[in-house]
């Protein structure tokens, strides 16, 4: 693999992974907006009041939603070098 196309797949990769952190900060943004409306309509009354269990349920969606984009950009990486292997490979057998 030639140092162009290796900074090529370097710059892919960090593209992928920018990409998928701003998605994480816009759902983690949702989310905080989304908690300061609870709190303005829910007051705090109990530990298993409605408010405490919305914003309880809202954390571990973020949480499964962070996870599963995390997941996704190792996944898109990996295959990403892979790929970029494999045609690597193919490239230098035939020269």
């Amino acid at each position: 693999m030639t140092n162009t196309e290796t900074k090529s797949s370097d710059d892919t990769a960090i593209r992928i992974i920018d990409s998928i952190q701003d998605a994480e900060h816009s759902a983690l943004e949702a989310v905080r907006k989304f908690l300061d409306d609870v709190n303005e309509v829910f007051p705090d009354l109990s530990e298993d009041s409605p408010r405490r269990k919305i914003i309880d349920s809202a954390f571990n969606m973020t949480q499964k939603l962070i996870g599963a984009s995390n997941e996704l950009a190792q996944r898109i990486v990996k295959v990403t070098e892979k790929a970029l292997g494999d045609q690597s490979n193919r490239s230098t057998s035939t020269t």
